[in-house]
Order: C-alpha cells, then structure tokens, then sequence
C-alpha cells in the first residue's frame, strides 16, 4: 500500500475547526490502496467515529503512536466511495474546542 503524502499532515498547529475538514480532505484525495498519516494533540477517536459515520467500508485506521501527548494515525483508503454526512467542521466530540 502506498503512502499518498510523504510527511504526516501535523495537525496540533491547525485551528480545531479546520483540522476535520483538512483531514477529510487529504483522504478524499486518495485513491483506494494510498494512505496518509496525521499528527494530533490528543487521541482522534471521535474524528475515528466521524469516518465510520460518514465514510464506513472506505477506511482502514491504524495507530502508530497513542500519546499520551502524541497520537500519531495510519488513515488508508481501502475502497472508493462517496461521503455520506457532513464533515465541514469539527465534530464536537473531542477536547479542541472547535465543534
């Protein structure tokens, strides 16, 4: 499987309410079987939760480092498909403050 960006897309120095869309963004650039990485300030699980909602049977997830004040994620495209839910902003449910 390749890797479509050759850095980690480091998201702890983006505002909260942009990071989710840049996220969604660089995946949706994917073709199946390419990847990126994300760098993060605290565990994404909720952005986890937000590409099952909107995005499930397109994604395979995979931490490479889980904090506790780094989480490193694998986030690979495994099939195309179209989003199904709105991923314009921040889903509210982690502690960035920007939902």
């Amino acid at each position: 499987m390749s890797v479509a960006f050759a850095e980690p897309l480091d998201v702890r120095t983006v505002p909260p309410p942009q990071r989710h869309p840049m996220i969604f963004g660089a995946f949706d650039a994917l073709s199946p079987g390419e990847a990126f990485e994300i760098v993060n300030d605290h565990d994404p699980v909720p952005l986890y939760f937000q590409f099952e909602k909107t995005r499930l049977g397109q994604f395979d997830w995979r931490y490479i480092e889980a904090g506790p004040q780094r989480w490193h994620v694998r986030i690979a495209r495994v099939a195309q498909g179209v989003p199904s839910g709105d991923t314009s902003g921040c889903c509210g449910g982690c502690a960035c403050s920007g939902g």
